[in-house]
């Protein structure tokens, strides 16, 4: 027969192993979500999803244009929050040939009284789209320095990879602009603007 004690005892011992428990869950979803970020980078990298562009150049290469199909790039730019600058691109969208080099330009202006420094951050929509969108030249590769009430033109150069999918008649490149004047991650020429 269970006497109290024996019972009080089976209830401790039941409560230990469901603490343990419950710190080896709390374990796990904490070493999730520290490993979230390199893995969903990993996992864009592999499948094309969501959207990411490289970051890097690439490197002139010649490819044999399409010129039985063209493809609408629109341009959407957006500004972070805090952040009120003009940005815009050139034009709203284009039609290109697949392997044809076309460049945009994109301009932004500091109307602050300090010198600031911006970075974008590109997106591509559809997501399966941004493995055929090959950057030559774009401002989002560096952060732009702007002097007070400084007004750049920044340049983008690109080509649609001619094995892009023909279901794909539209892709969409937005930009999102962001003030990173404060971070300490900066080169030190980056630090302050040109005059």
């Amino acid at each position: 027969m269970n006497t109290p004690t024996d019972r009080q005892t089976q209830h401790q011992q039941a409560n230990k192993k469901l603490v343990g428990r419950l710190v080896l869950i709390v374990a796990a979803m904490f070493g999730f979500g520290f490993a979230m970020v390199p893995l969903y980078d990993v996992f864009c990298d592999i499948t094309g999803l969501n959207g990411k562009t490289n970051s890097e150049a690439v490197s002139t290469v010649a490819v044999d244009a399409d010129l039985s199909r063209q493809v609408r790039v629109q341009f959407v730019t957006h500004n972070a929050k805090g952040v009120a600058w003009p940005f815009q691109s050139s034009l709203p969208s284009i039609k290109v040939h697949p392997g044809v080099m076309t460049q945009v330009e994109f301009v932004v202006e500091n109307p602050t009284n300090r010198p600031v420094i911006a970075q974008a951050i590109p997106s591509v929509s559809p997501g399966l789209g941004a493995q055929y969108l090959r950057k030559l030249e774009c401002f989002c590769f560096n952060q732009q320095p702007l002097a007070p009430g400084e007004r750049k033109v920044m340049p983008m150069q690109f080509y649609i990879a001619p094995d892009m999918p023909n279901d794909i008649g539209t892709l969409t490149l937005a930009y999102t602009l962001y003030d990173i004047s404060n971070r300490g991650d900066q080169p030190a020429n980056a630090q302050t603007a040109a005059p």
